[in-house]
């Protein structure tokens, strides 16, 4: 008997999960976000199913937002720090924003990046 560990270069996570409260979809697409204003800030997700390895700084993983099944591509992130709840499968950490992506950007990412059709939030609007 064994389990599975993946490795990601994706943080793909709910609000639940940690996605930051205050990037703000609706508020983003009018006002953008820079991440200069999160330079120093360190967010944390939790409970993440599966017990996961992403990339280690100086390498970027993406970070996006899954909103009720929907991805949302909104910049890169450092993972600096990875804890393993191996009784529960589960991945939680902390990461620090790098870059976010303009309006533009994000509602093209997906269709470069993932080509998922079912999970493109902006591709299914």
């Amino acid at each position: 008997m064994g389990f599975q560990i993946e490795l990601n270069d994706t943080l793909q996570i709910t609000k639940e999960q940690g996605f930051p409260e205050q990037l703000k979809l609706e508020e983003h697409l009018r006002n953008p976000f820079k991440a200069e204003s999160f330079k120093d800030v360190v967010f944390e997700f939790k409970n993440k199913p599966g017990i996961r390895i992403y990339r280690v700084p100086p390498v970027r993983n993406f970070l996006v937002e899954n909103i009720n099944g929907k991805w949302v591509y909104w910049g890169l992130i450092y993972i600096t720090e990875i804890k393993h709840d191996y009784a529960n499968s589960t991945t939680s950490g902390k990461f620090k924003i790098i870059y976010i992506n303009t309006p533009e950007e994000m509602k093209v990412a997906h269709s470069i990046i993932d080509r998922n059709e079912a999970t493109d939030y902006f591709g299914n609007k």
